[in-house]
């Protein structure tokens, strides 16, 4: 691990070196912690030179815990292992392993399970004790992010301070009243960037839980004022099926992670009309790509072949990013194998020029085969989601012994207009839009859709 021969740039050193941290929380579901308070003291029970320089897991369930041990180990631990909370027994024992970690820093009882050897195990929890700062040597932290992966075992890709704070501009959103709050876990690549957004800026963050409902979460950011809030087109789709969604009045809303659809954006807009309304592209390999803040669906092209500090081509219709932002490598590996030999990262994200907009047509590893002919299932829900009965779609093949896969939709209506009226508006405005190889085969109304741990929808292929 790298030790620094001064003074490392840190989050705890970004808030030391704040003009006043008073009046700054961090508020989680059943707890809260003043960001004054955590510079006075520490939540790691005074175990904070033990684990200067180790290869640290923070495998913990409450997600306030996992921020401040985050925020007190970062510039003290040779690398952080960011453990998301739905990582499986089955995988826990490899990553501990891949990872070379030799402590655990947990607010429950891991120790006791054989599958998470470590020669140190520090407790953490919500709550600060008043402490001196402790003073050790200061290191360049590895940040490892877990990412799923094909076989479903997580990727492990290195990040550092540097990579991870680029995409947030100083000066951005310093004002004293901003309130940031997200849909993501704060463990997970957008959730992590929200966090460091508050703490880089001048504000509080309410962070979300995975044990609570959208309605309830809604609930706390309006109790708190919530100004500033992100999310997936998922994550904001089930919470404008809320009543709860009018508790709050951001001054800024942000979407990540999916294709932000034009119906999405528009909802949006009605929902909170005195909001700035973005999306940006990002994932945890490439970093942030771009914002964009027109309130319109895609991005312009002259976000292609820009010279900057992130740069992006197309090539075989997939759009590839280098930058600093990206991650370095993955766990045990020297350079990392996911860009090319001009260090650009290929996303498999497929985009297509319209007009004069690139519009994003979904993953190349989803795409449906019907009899040869491609289809991405994001390019049909998005016409799906047109329909202003529609709240979301998941768009999904099924096995034709014709044509190998059939095209079906799952969709969720907004309310209970008449099916069979709607189904045929639902097709109508399919055939006027796409392909006929790319009209759903068959239409099935559902009351919910499954959305994964990231906040996007769980795709299966039957």
């Amino acid at each position: 691990m790298k030790v620094l021969p001064n003074r490392a740039t840190s989050l705890r050193d970004t808030l030391g070196n704040a003009s006043d941290c008073s009046g700054r929380f961090l508020w989680g579901a059943t707890a809260s912690v003043s960001l004054r308070d955590l510079l006075r003291g520490t939540s790691l029970g005074g175990r904070l030179r033990e684990l200067s320089g180790r290869s640290v897991l923070i495998a913990t369930r409450d997600p306030l815990s996992a921020a401040l041990a985050l925020i007190e180990l970062d510039g003290v631990a040779g690398r952080l292992i960011v453990g998301t909370p739905d990582l499986s027994s089955e995988h826990l024992s490899a990553v501990i392993a891949k990872g070379g970690v030799d402590a655990i820093v947990s607010d429950w009882g891991l120790h006791q399970r054989q599958d998470c050897d470590a020669p140190l195990h520090v407790r953490c929890g919500p709550t600060i004790t008043r402490a001196p700062r402790v003073q050790v040597d200061p290191q360049a932290t590895e940040w490892v992010l877990l990412t799923s992966g094909t076989t479903g075992a997580p990727k492990m890709l290195v990040h550092n301070f540097a990579s991870l704070t680029a995409p947030i501009k100083s000066g951005q959103n310093q004002e004293t009243d901003v309130v940031w709050g997200t849909f993501y876990d704060i463990r997970r690549y957008g959730g992590l960037q929200i966090l460091l957004r508050a703490i880089l800026g001048r504000g509080s963050f309410v962070l979300s839980s995975a044990d609570e409902s959208a309605g309830n979460y809604l609930g706390r950011l309006g109790a708190h004022a919530v100004t500033h809030i992100s999310g997936t087109p998922s994550h904001w789709r089930r919470a404008l099926m809320s009543p709860a969604v009018r508790a709050i009045a951001p001054r800024y809303v942000r979407l990540s992670g999916e294709i932000a659809d034009q119906a999405i954006l528009n909802a949006l807009r009605s929902c909170y009309p005195q909001a700035s309304i973005g999306h940006a592209y990002a994932s945890t390999e490439a970093g942030v790509g771009f914002e964009v803040n027109d309130g319109l669906e895609g991005f312009p092209p002259s976000t292609i072949g820009a010279r900057g500090e992130v740069e992006m081509k197309i090539e075989d219709s997939s759009l590839r990013i280098r930058s600093a932002r990206a991650a370095d490598r993955h766990v045990g590996e020297e350079g990392p194998a996911f860009v090319d030999d001009e260090g650009f990262v290929d996303t498999g994200d497929v985009v297509e020029l319209r007009g004069d907009r690139y519009y994003f047509l979904g993953r190349r590893s989803g795409m449906i085969n019907v009899g040869g002919l491609k289809i991405y299932p994001e390019e049909v829900e998005a016409v799906i989601n047109r329909h202003p009965a529609v709240r979301m779609s998941l768009v999904r093949s099924r096995r034709s012994p014709i044509t190998g896969s059939l095209v079906v939709a799952d969709v969720v209506l907004k309310g209970e207009p008449d099916g069979a009226d709607v189904k045929g508006e639902i097709l109508v405005l399919c055939n006027e839009n796409l392909a006929a190889h790319k009209v759903p085969a068959t239409l099935r109304f559902v009351p919910a859709l499954d959305v994964a741990a990231a906040g996007k929808l769980a795709r299966h292929h039957a």
